[in-house]
């Protein structure tokens, strides 16, 4: 996908453009999401998974355990919240994201991506923002 801004005035807007996102996925790709909370980053890799043909009941934010490992028919996906990480730690070394991204099968998402600092990444990388919460629309910039 190419640079744009999209205005998604519902969760399912929200939710379809995760799918249109994870059609143009391949392996190695990184996905940085942006966005306050509940804001959609969770919705819109539930319709990521979901163009990857996964049951999205599976998907939940991983808050609590870091990272959660789906893997679909054609590619494993790294779901990684950085929410819980201090700012002060080394959060690429607390979600093994060095091993993560060794993966060439394998497709990377990161919420909270924010707190990931100055990391730079070789890989194919995809920075998604999300503006907005509560009811109001989304202002959804994907570069």
């Amino acid at each position: 996908m190419s640079e744009n801004e999209i205005i998604c005035k519902t969760p399912d807007k929200t939710f379809v453009l995760g799918e249109q996102l994870g059609a143009s996925l391949a392996g190695g790709d990184v996905v940085l999401l942006y966005g306050g909370l509940g804001a959609g980053k969770t919705l819109l890799t539930k319709g990521i998974l979901n163009a990857l043909k996964f049951d999205i009941d599976e998907v939940t934010s991983p808050s609590f355990t870091l990272v959660n490992l789906y893997k679909t028919a054609t590619l494993d996906v790294y779901h990684i919240d950085l929410w819980r990480l201090d700012g002060g730690m080394d959060v690429v070394a607390a979600v093994g994201l060095e091993e993560i991204l060794e993966n060439e099968n394998a497709v990377t998402i990161i919420e909270w991506a924010d707190r990931l600092g100055e990391t730079s990444f070789t890989n194919n990388t995809i920075k998604v923002t999300i503006d907005g919460d509560g009811d109001e629309p989304r202002r959804v910039s994907i570069k």
